[in-house]
C-alpha cells in the first residue's frame, strides 16, 4: 500500500516525519534510484527506499540483529553530543538497521535490531503488550519497598501495568530483582524503583517476549538472530 515517504522514513525508526521532510528536500531520499520529492509516495513493500544511498526498505528477508547493548551506549543512530551509539556497535552488518524500542545509556543486555517496521511495531506498541525481563541491582531494598513495586502505579499520568516482581539474591548491600514490565517507558524501571525507596546500581534486559538475551554474547556483540528465535518474537 503505498504511503507518503515521510511516514514510511518515521514508520521504519529512521526519523521523525519532520527530519525526514527535510532529507526528502534536500533530495537524500530516492525511491527505486530516483530523487524523491516532497509529498511523493511509495509502496514499502514494493518499492526499495533509500537515504543517502542505504536501502531502509527491500523486499524478501527482513534483518534482525540481537544486540547486547553495553552500558554507556546510547540508543540512537547517530548522537550531537559525539557518544558511542548502538549503529556504531553494528556497523559490519550490510542491511541498515535501527533499534526496536529504547535501552537508556546507563542500561546494558537485551537490545533487537532490524529493518522491518511491521516488526518494530509489534514489538513496541502498547497494545501488543510485550513482556520485558529486567534485572535490577538495587540498594535501599526494604520488603514494603518490594510489596510497592508490583503494585498499580502511575508516570507520567499513565497508568501502568502491575509489574511481575521477584527476589533474585542478595549480593552484598545490593539485592538482585527480577522486574517484568509491559510498557516501555523512559527509564521505567529506574523511576518505578526510586519510588519505592530503592536505587537502582545496575539494570540488565534478559528478556523481550519469549526471547532471552544469549548468554555467549559479551557486551557488545551481536549475531543474527536464528529461525527458531524469529517464530519466538512472532
Amino acid at each position: 500500500m503505498e504511503d507518503r515517504l515521510q511516514k514510511i522514513l518515521s514508520a521504519a525508526g529512521v526519523c521523525s516525519r519532520r527530519k525526514a521532510e527535510e532529507y526528502i528536500t534536500a533530495g537524500r531520499v530516492t525511491v527505486n534510484g530516483v530523487t524523491a520529492a516532497l509529498g511523493d509516495r511509495a509502496d514499502p513493500e514494493r518499492d526499495e527506499i533509500a537515504l543517502d544511498g542505504r536501502a531502509i526498505t527491500r523486499t524478501g528477508s527482513r534483518t534482525v540483529l540481537m544486540l547486547y547493548k553495553p552500558r554507556g551506549v546510547v540508543t540512537t543512530l547517530s548522537d550531537e553530543k559525539g557518544r558511542k551509539t548502538v549503529a556504531d556497535l553494528v556497523r559490519d552488518c550490510p542491511a541498515r538497521v535501527w533499534p526496536v524500542g529504547r535501552l537508556d545509556m546507563d542500561s546494558e543486555g537485551l537490545l533487537l535490531l532490524t529493518d522491518d517496521g511491521e516488526l518494530t511495531n509489534t514489538l513496541i506498541h502498547p497494545r501488543h503488550e510485550v513482556e520485558k525481563e529486567y534485572l535490577v541491582w538495587v540498594t535501599g531494598f526494604t520488603q514494603e519497598g518490594f510489596l510497592r513495586l508490583a503494585q498499580p502505579m502511575t508516570l507520567d499520568g499513565q497508568a501502568l501495568r502491575p509489574a511481575q516482581v521477584r527476589r533474585i539474591r542478595q549480593e552484598g548491600e545490593r539485592t538482585v530483582l527480577s522486574v517484568v514490565i509491559h510498557e516501555g517507558k523512559n527509564r521505567q524501571v529506574r523511576r518505578m524503583c526510586a519510588f519505592c525507596g530503592m536505587t537502582v546500581r545496575r539494570l540488565k534486559r534478559v528478556r523481550e517476549g519469549k526471547l532471552g538475551l544469549d548468554r555467549t554474547l559479551k557486551p557488545g556483540q551481536w549475531r543474527p538472530l536464528t529461525a527458531e528465535e524469529m517464530e519466538q518474537l512472532k
